[in-house]
Order: C-alpha cells, then structure tokens, then sequence
C-alpha cells in the first residue's frame, strides 16, 4: 500500500514505523473473516484492513473524525490479523502509533475516564481495596518450599492478579518448588506497562518499563535464569519491550536482554518431568488467550501440556476468536465485549465441561461473570 505521509513525519520514530507497516499492507482481505469486530459488525472501517486505511488517512491528512477515532477504539487488539497476513503486516505496532496520534484529539471527557481506569487498576492502593471484594479465589494450598535447590526463577506477580486471584501465582510457586526451583516474586507495583500502553499513555508506560528492565536485570544477575509470567498478556507486553525503544537508545539492548530470558509459565514447564504433580481430575474446556496464541506465538502449547498430563480438552469452534476481554476493552466496549463472551462461552461450553481453564487473568475474569462454570488458570490444576 502505498503512502503519502509528509517527510517531517516520515524523520520521526512514529512516521518510520507506520510507513513501514502500511507498505507491507497488500490489502489482500486475508484478515477480514478472522477479525472478531468485522463479524459481528460487518463493517469494512472495524476490520484491520478499514482501519489501516483509516491511521494512514489520518497521517497524511492530519485528520481524525469522531467516526474514525470510534472504529480505531473498537479494535480489540487481538492480533488474530497478524497470525492470518500472509504479508507479514505488523498491525498492533501500527494502531499503537494511531491511537498515539488522536490521543490529543479526544474529548477532555475521555481522556479523564481513560485516565481514572489506568490509575486505579495500575495503583495497589486503589484496586486492592476493590479487588479483594471481586476476588475470584483464594489460597487453597499449603506452601511448599523446594527440597533441593537446581535453579533460580523470578515470576512476574503482576498488578491487579495478586488481589483477584491470588492462587494463581501461589500454584505456580509450588508446583516450580517441586521442580526444584526457589522463586523470586516481583512487587505488585512493578506493574509491566501494558495498561499505560495500550491506553496511549506512553510516556507513563516508558517510565515503568525503564524502572522494570533496571530492577530486573539487576536480579537476572544474581543467578536467576529466567523471568516467567503466568498472565499471558504481561508475557507480551514484555517480549515486546524492545519495540518501545529506538535502537540507539540504550534500553533497546537492555530490553531485548529482559525479552529473550522472558518465558510463559507453559513454555517453561513445556520440558519438565511434570508426572509427580498432584492434579485437578476434571473435564475441561481450555480457552486460549489471543495474547498467548497471537502475541506470543505459542498456540496449542498449553493443550499439548495438559494432553500430556491426562486431560482430553474439547475441540472449541473459532478458538482463534477473542473472548472480548482485551485489558480494558470490556470497560471502554462493554456490548461489544459482551457479546464476544457470550459467543465464547457458548462455544466453551459446548462439550458440558466441568471446569474451564485459560492463561490470563483477565480471560479468567470476563469468563467466570455471570458464568456458573467454573473457571480458572491452568496452572492450578497441578496443585492440588
């Protein structure tokens, strides 16, 4: 596709990005039918192909309606195009810089409830309160400390998780003590940077992720071999750090070293002798997160984990599609998000599981409200 993006803008970081991707761009239409807004919408403007259209418009012309600004907030960014493209098109990079470029351009009225949103889930203070009264689970094992010692990991607590579902991070603890892995947990204020990133406040974003690779290189020095993240879509976000840095900025190079010792907790248990776990016997329905089998590129990696183990998860229909969750999507769309988890639900539940199980908080939570079947993390099926 081609572009006609003015050379001042084509000299800055964000006209290099967006120009690169809109050119590799053959609006070939691959991605129309795997876009979840485009099905239920069938709008060409809330398809990646529309709104391509729409930020290249936009950088050329310098101009932004309330319409378009509407389409570009619809997008989920599940990056369910990136997987189909058979071009390679880079779609998240390029609607991170469009929604940088109208961010300006919103009413004061949004960017105040925007704002509010990103402050009270990125601040314990504020969310814990709140969090601990829409907590989904509690405890339910004893600690267990490793017996012998064969490595070091540090395991990305995560900032709303800690007080929604605490269980998760304490399996996982146990199941690596088992292992024989000693863990290292990140405070609930490091917060990764996604929530600030994806709402367009990258300056705020900048500020954590800097504060994040210092701290844990810092750890990553003292022997510890890996850094593991339970909630896919922190997973991501960090493996993406790099993107965030020009590369003669000097965090480029110290991002890409946090980024290559980054793993899923399903990547690092994808080669562990897991046979001596106590585990969860039920049936399941496993939802893959599009953080994990779009971003990360690890699709069926959790499935083949719990095959492994004995469990027999159900084919689900369109397990490619979003289940509207999407960070904050589900509070910025609400009849959108609603009506992507009424769809994934049906689908889930369509085998009559006794539990459903996925990779990312913020899956788990949109799933389980106003859902009688339970639903959880993975991970806690191993620790029984």
């Amino acid at each position: 596709m081609q572009t006609r993006i003015s050379e001042d803008f084509l000299q800055t970081p964000m006209g290099k990005r967006a120009d690169k991707v809109i050119r590799t761009c053959v609006h070939c239409g691959f991605c129309l039918p795997t876009c979840p807004t485009y099905q239920i919408l069938g709008d060409e403007l809330d398809s990646p192909r529309g709104r391509i259209y729409l930020i290249k418009s936009s950088l050329e012309n310098n101009d932004f309606s309330k319409e378009s600004i509407k389409h570009l907030d619809r997008c989920l960014t599940c990056r369910s195009c990136e997987t189909t493209c058979p071009s390679g098109v880079e779609y998240g990079k390029l609607v991170d810089v469009g929604r940088e470029f109208i961010e300006a351009k919103r009413p004061l009225w949004q960017k105040a409830y925007r704002y509010s949103v990103r402050k009270f889930l990125t601040t314990p203070i504020l969310f814990n309160p709140a969090g601990f009264l829409f907590r989904h689970s509690k405890v339910k094992t004893a600690s267990i400390k490793p017996q012998t010692t064969i490595g070091k990991v540090l395991l990305l607590g995560g900032c709303v998780q800690p007080a929604l579902a605490p269980n998760i991070n304490h399996s996982v603890k146990n199941i690596l003590a088992k292992l024989g892995y000693e863990t290292v947990e990140t405070p609930q204020k490091e917060c990764c940077g996604a929530v600030d990133q994806h709402l367009s406040a990258n300056a705020d974003a900048l500020i954590k992720i800097k504060h994040n690779i210092d701290q844990w290189l810092e750890q990553l020095s003292t022997g510890i071999d890996v850094i593991i993240s339970t909630a896919s879509g922190c997973g991501v976000m960090v493996k993406d750090y790099s993107h965030m840095f020009e590369e003669s900025d000097p965090y480029h190079q110290k991002a890409i070293q946090v980024s290559q010792k980054t793993q899923d907790i399903a990547e690092f248990l994808a080669d562990k002798d897991l046979s001596k776990l106590n585990l969860e016997k039920v049936d399941i329905s496993y939802h893959e997160p599009c953080t994990l089998q779009h971003g990360q590129q690890l699709a069926g990696l959790v499935e083949s984990i719990l095959k492994s183990l004995g469990y027999k998860p159900a084919a689900v229909k369109d397990s490619h599609i979003c289940c509207g969750s999407a960070g904050t999507y589900s509070i910025f769309q609400p009849k959108l998000s609603q009506t992507l988890k009424i769809n994934k639900l049906e689908h889930l539940q369509a085998s009559n599981p006794q539990m459903i199980v996925t990779a990312n908080i913020g899956c788990l939570m949109h799933l389980q409200k106003g859902n009688k079947t339970p639903v959880k993390h993975w991970v806690e099926l191993l620790d029984k």
